[in-house]
């Protein structure tokens, strides 16, 4: 694998690789205890959302994607989910007692020569109940970009679900305004420390394993076809902006009269008001059952109808092969209801494009994204220097000249 990254005049852009590892629910289905997890622990996609103060995190047990960051002088590594519905970073902490944290890497403060705390207590947010932590300074660096005096979380008791999540924890993408404690969100600090050349980052999700990536500071055009489409964000504070119609067959399926939408990374599926979303799955063929799960025949998938999101005047399409999830041999529809107040695109549907998130002029690019196989992995700019990392070394950019070591990412990753 790969981790690509270029820089000039100490201006870099920063490609880290993401991972799309072993669901929890795939976890707890093989481990035979999915229902009993579900029942005590319901999905509920809007908690992240609800404006209290605290850090947000959703028991989304299908999330996927994460990225390997480190934090600490030297560096200790977390694997955290990359979350543009969310502004705070945070990992468990050594000292969390929780079950939950027995299973994931801690942070250990007595081991890093650049840590500080911030004397300020921060309570995470989650679907059924809170758990609580500490904030503290240190350094974190995400792909080739190290982000001096980062402010992150660290929980020190977690709810037992998280014990069947791969990652270690999340880091926020969203904008300040909604950042718990005023903590400044990592790509702030990047901006602000002039570590990006373009206050701007992009996000390639892959159906397979490896493949998906997350670029800090510039656009890869070997991960899209066509024209990028900008749209202008109907708010500052999520990644929103404002959607006319979903179309089904042709016809106003969802979302008649116009909505808001959340581009949102770190929200597994396409959540929408209950109404809309029975619509949208009574035509395209799904049925629920008995446990909330809506399903199709996966021998039909050829046979079922596109459905069309319409943003700022223009239309972006999903096949059934991009809106239907397969897993164990049953077929999922890729929409679920739970939103009453806005949609929430999720990566069912980020995965059909690419997306670019653009904090200078405050829109979101969307591109149709390329099957991975045809992604060249290599940077579209012009004049910058291109290096490629493996292994424990440190970059240094000389203007248009770039001595390269490694990333320690990557030991995680091959």
């Amino acid at each position: 694998m790969k981790h690509l990254g270029y820089c000039c005049s100490m201006h870099c852009v920063s490609q880290i690789p993401l991972i799309r590892g072993k669901t929890a629910r795939e976890t707890l289905m093989d481990k035979g205890i999915w229902e009993e997890t579900r029942q005590k622990y319901p999905f509920k996609p809007m908690a992240k959302f609800l404006q209290t103060g605290d850090v947000a995190v959703t028991n989304d047990a299908n999330l996927a994607y994460y990225a390997v960051i480190s934090i600490g002088t030297p560096p200790q590594f977390f694997k955290v989910i990359i979350d543009t519905g969310s502004s705070n970073l945070w990992v468990p902490s050594v000292n969390c007692s929780s079950t939950a944290c027995q299973n994931h890497t801690r942070f250990n403060p007595a081991k890093s020569s650049t840590f500080t705390w911030a004397n300020t207590s921060v309570f995470v947010q989650y679907g059924t109940g809170n758990f609580s932590g500490l904030l503290a300074y240190d350094n974190v660096t995400v792909g080739s970009i190290s982000v001096s005096h980062q402010i992150f979380g660290l929980s020190q008791t977690e709810a037992d679900f998280f014990a069947s999540v791969v990652t270690d924890g999340i880091m926020g993408l969203a904008f300040p305004s909604i950042s718990a404690s005023n903590a400044t969100p990592v790509f702030d600090n990047m901006i602000t420390q002039g570590l990006v050349n373009q206050s701007l980052f992009s996000i390639y999700l892959s159906r397979n394993p490896t493949g998906s990536v997350l670029t800090f500071g510039g656009i890869d055009s070997s991960y899209y076809t066509g024209q990028i489409t900008w749209i202008p964000l109907s708010a500052q504070t999520y990644w929103q902006v404002s959607m006319a119609s979903v179309r089904v067959k042709g016809k106003v399926a969802a979302c008649t009269g116009g909505c808001q939408a959340i581009v949102d990374s770190g929200t597994s599926l396409i959540i929408g008001p209950d109404s809309d979303i029975n619509n949208i799955n009574n035509l395209i063929g799904a049925t629920t059952d008995q446990n909330g799960d809506t399903t199709v025949n996966c021998s039909n998938i050829s046979n079922l109808p596109a459905v069309t999101f319409t943003l700022s005047g223009s239309s972006f399409t999903l096949p059934a092969s991009a809106y239907i999830l397969q897993i164990s041999n049953v077929c999922f529809s890729g929409f679920s209801p739970g939103s009453p107040d806005f949609w929430i695109l999720g990566d069912v549907f980020i995965r059909q494009f690419y997306v670019v998130f653009n904090r200078q002029n405050n829109m979101i690019g969307l591109a149709q994204a390329v099957n991975v196989s045809s992604a060249t992995n290599a940077s579209s700019a012009v004049n910058e220097c291109v290096y490629t990392t493996l292994g424990f070394l440190l970059s240094v950019c000389f203007s248009l000249v770039c001595v390269y070591s490694g990333s320690p990412i990557l030991s995680f990753l091959i």
